[in-house]
């Protein structure tokens, strides 16, 4: 119960008081209603046993008259145990007494101790300025105990808890998280917060007694003041931060030297520079980023407190560059910064280069070329312009004025011949005050034609441009003689020519571009723009796509020009051809050219191979329904062959096992013949698929070989099988690539004379697998051999051998549908040698095509 009331203060106090005293009434209560209970019994039990006892004839006569001695020995024995149970009542309910009394004391002594430390506590709380709040549960109502002034004036009860009303949004929002921390995990906080009116208050939070308790005191006094002092020591400190992650951002190496001259810190850019990982480790290893003969004279700078500025060269990252260098003194030390200018001396000596270059390039021009100050002296002049008026080069090297030049060049009777040269000079003079470019033209006594121009200078001054146009002006003569020799020209041609500018207009066209399209002569003379043209041309073309593509040719920019091609079909049956060009000055030649005669017979060619092609596919289409179509029948001979061979219908003699041998071999031949053409059909129509599976390459010669070795012993060939042992497996249809094999040595077989040799070899190469069969026959010339690959091509090579021209055809078939390539070398008296290169993934690799 102590427990319970601890900390409910004063009222907390009485209300505990008043439950010691009811409890206490209550037991004594208790106590006295047991012992009045206890005596009734007593009484009861002394009485009740005689009355029981008594016979019936008795009672009636009283009481005193009916009892009999053993009557008072029962009686006496209750009363007597009565008693002693009453007496033992008496003592256990006295023995309680006592103890609730103790206890009663203990309380009271513990209630009077409470109150003492509620009252130490108020005089606590109230003894300087500061607010209590407490919450009893995370879900219970806050308790606010305190001065509300500590927080300034009208801020009191529940308002004190809005954080934001008096709080700067940073100070709010981090004991909001503070108090949710300390309610829900009991976790205690202290820490320094500023009002918006500028008072420090020390904010304390802790868990206590199952409450959260949070305090909050008026900082004043000295404290105050070291608040403040903590409070402008953290932004100096924060800006000194920022500052310091500026300039470790920058590119340019900025350092702190103290009273020492000593290296008291750097940016990352100044320690990158010199390779080293921290300042420390730059000042244990002494590393600089000046040389010696720099720090020295920045020192002497230093110490009579003036700036030291300097470009100095500098290693910087283990390469040499140059560095404006700045070192301010500073209280107590220097700050230093450095401009890597490399790129500046590299852009000043390239300038210095360029402008070398330009004079060796204006000496270089033909042009002249003279350079006047605003004093209007010369200042340069080039080659060209010495050699034009033949002047002496220490005259000009003197720096001659403009109006003696004019006089000397006068003596020598090289400028023009003016009745006022007076006059005229002072015109040419009067360039100097103008601001626009002054164009003159003069003409020598000796023929030549000048063009002069006078450009004033940004500075004041001018530059003389003399062009000797002599030849200019000759070759514009010639030029438009040319111009009129070349219409004559165009007018000759059967071929129509229009010229568009890149205005769309038309600036050149001959007769034959008049007459195909029938333009009126007004027309084509008042350079009509491309619309009009087109207009009246659409009356015999009256399709728009060609004029659209001709319009977008000639309008296109300077980027988008290029040339093309087209045809058209008049009304009247005339087919042209249009081609378009773009010309180097931007406009468009466009030539037209009558191709009816030419088209007709391409029309004829055209309708011959298309009959051509149907009659081959019905070649095809035939020889593949004959095939189907003998493969039945066929298969019933080999069969019935095949009983009468193995003597099953009766014994047969030695001829007509003969006969029966030969109608084998030649059905079997026919058979492979059938078969052969119905891959080739099949390989047309788009019908055969691959099966793509691993195949080991030296079974599959194997089993290829098998099937020929009759032919081999009674051809009496050598056959050579070399095949390397880690060659392995590649992806394909391994029946194809059998039949390939097959193919191919066969024809090897058949192609070879009895003794020879017939060499069959795989090997891997990178990513392809070769196969290569090589015989030593009489070969084939190479007009021969570029046609055995196409279907019904058969040679006989000098030998009885002649097939149906199907082998190769099928080899290269299958070959290719593998995704690889069949060469064949061969020449007359050197036999033959097929090469097919397979692509190791070759079915895999055209799938994911």
């Amino acid at each position: 119960m102590i427990r319970r009331w601890r900390g409910a203060g004063r009222n907390g106090t009485g209300m505990l008081e008043a439950a010691i005293r009811n409890r206490t009434t209550r037991v004594a209560a208790s106590g006295h209603r047991l012992l009045l209970r206890s005596m009734t019994a007593l009484a009861s039990i002394a009485i009740a046993p005689p009355a029981l006892a008594a016979p019936a004839n008795t009672r009636a006569d009283g009481f005193l008259t009916t009892l009999t001695e053993p009557h008072l020995a029962v009686s006496f024995a209750f009363v007597a145990g009565s008693a002693i149970f009453v007496l033992t009542t008496a003592v256990f309910y006295r023995m309680e007494l006592r103890n609730w009394r103790a206890r009663e004391a203990g309380m009271r002594a513990e209630l009077a101790e409470l109150s003492s430390a509620h009252d130490r506590a108020e005089i606590l709380i109230g003894a300087e300025s500061q607010i209590v709040v407490s919450w009893e549960s995370r879900d219970a109502q806050p308790r606010i105990e305190g001065d509300p002034t500590t927080l300034g004036t009208g801020i009191g009860g529940r308002r004190i808890l809005a954080f934001g009303s008096w709080l700067g949004a940073a100070d709010a929002s981090a004991i909001e998280a503070a108090l949710q921390r300390l309610r829900e995990r009991g976790e205690a906080f202290r820490m320094t917060l500023k009002t918006n009116a500028g008072r420090f208050i020390d904010a304390e939070g802790r868990a206590l007694g199952g409450r959260a308790i949070l305090r909050l005191r008026d900082v004043t006094g000295e404290r105050a003041e070291l608040m403040k002092v903590k409070r402008e020591f953290k932004r100096i400190h924060d800006e000194l931060e920022r500052l310091r992650t500026v300039l470790d951002s920058v590119d340019q190496p900025v350092w702190l030297r103290d009273g020492d001259g000593k290296l008291a810190w750097a940016n990352a850019a100044y320690l990158a520079a010199i390779e080293a990982e921290s300042v420390e480790d730059a000042r244990g290893r002494k590393l600089e980023l000046l040389d010696s003969a720099a720090r020295a004279q920045a020192a002497q700078q230093r110490e009579a407190g003036k700036r030291f500025a300097a470009r100095t060269a500098a290693i910087v990252i283990g390469k040499r560059r140059m560095l404006d260098v700045t070192e301010t003194p500073s209280p107590g030390g220097a700050a230093g910064v450095a401009i890597d200018v490399s790129e500046v001396e590299q852009l000043r000596t390239d300038l210095n280069r360029e402008m070398e270059a330009h004079v060796r390039t204006l000496d270089q021009l033909p042009t002249a070329v003279a350079i006047f100050d605003a004093s209007q002296h010369l200042t340069f002049h080039n080659t060209a312009y010495r050699q034009l008026w033949g002047l002496d080069q220490p005259f000009l090297d003197s720096g001659p004025a403009d109006n003696e030049i004019l006089d000397r060049l006068r003596g020598m009777r090289k400028l023009p011949e003016q009745a006022d040269f007076r006059s005229w000079k002072t015109d040419v003079l009067s360039a100097y005050r103008s601001i626009e470019p002054r164009e003159t033209w003069w003409h020598l006594p000796d023929g030549r034609t000048l063009r002069v121009v006078a450009n004033p200078n940004p500075n004041g001054g001018l530059t003389y441009l003399f062009d000797d146009v002599s030849d200019h002006i000759k070759l514009e003569s010639r030029f438009n003689a040319l111009l009129r020799v070349q219409g004559e020209t165009l007018d000759t041609l059967a071929e129509g020519v229009a010229v568009f500018g890149s205005d769309g207009r038309l600036r050149l066209s001959n007769q034959a571009f008049a007459r195909l399209w029938r333009l009126p002569e007004a027309l084509t003379t008042d350079n009509p723009h491309l619309d009009a043209v087109i207009a009246h041309c659409q009356q015999n073309v009256p399709a728009e796509e060609p004029w659209a593509e001709i319009r977008a040719a000639v309008a296109g920019g300077a980027d988008g020009r290029t040339g093309f091609a087209l045809r058209m079909e008049r009304k009247d049956g005339i087919v042209l051809d249009c081609a378009g060009q773009p010309l180097p000055d931007g406009a468009m030649l466009l030539t037209f050219i009558d191709v009816t005669a030419s088209v007709n017979v391409e029309r004829a060619l055209t309708e011959k191979n298309d009959a051509l092609e149907r009659a081959a596919q019905l070649r095809d289409e035939f020889v593949h329904h004959v095939s189907y179509e003998l493969r039945s029948p066929l298969t019933t001979i080999i069969g019935f062959t095949q009983l009468l061979s193995d003597e099953t219908v009766g014994a047969l003699n030695e001829r007509q096992r003969e006969y029966a041998g030969h109608i084998m071999r030649s059905s079997g031949a026919l058979l492979a013949i059938i078969n052969d053409i119905l891959d080739l059909a099949s390989i047309d129509t788009g019908s055969l698929a691959l099966e793509p599976g691993e195949i080991d390459i030296r079974e599959t010669i194997e089993a290829a070989v098998r099937g020929l070795e009759d032919r081999i012993a009674e051809s009496d060939l050598h056959l050579d099988i070399t095949v390397d042992e880690t060659i392995g497996s590649f992806t394909g249809d391994g029946k194809r690539i059998r039949q390939v094999l097959f193919n191919l040595i066969s024809n090897a077989i058949g192609f070879s004379e009895a003794g020879g040799r017939i060499r069959v070899s795989a090997q891997r190469r990178d990513d392809e697998i070769v196969f290569s069969v090589a015989d030593q026959g009489q070969g084939m010339p190479e007009h021969v051999a570029a046609r055995v690959f196409e279907r019904f091509e058969s040679h006989t090579g000098g030998t009885t051998h002649r097939g149906v021209g199907l082998g190769l055809s099928i080899v290269r078939s299958f070959v290719e549908l593998h995704g690889g390539h069949v060469k064949l070398e061969s020449s007359p008296g050197t036999g033959t040698t097929v090469t097919c290169v397979f692509p190791a993934d070759g079915p895999r690799r055209l799938a994911a095509e």
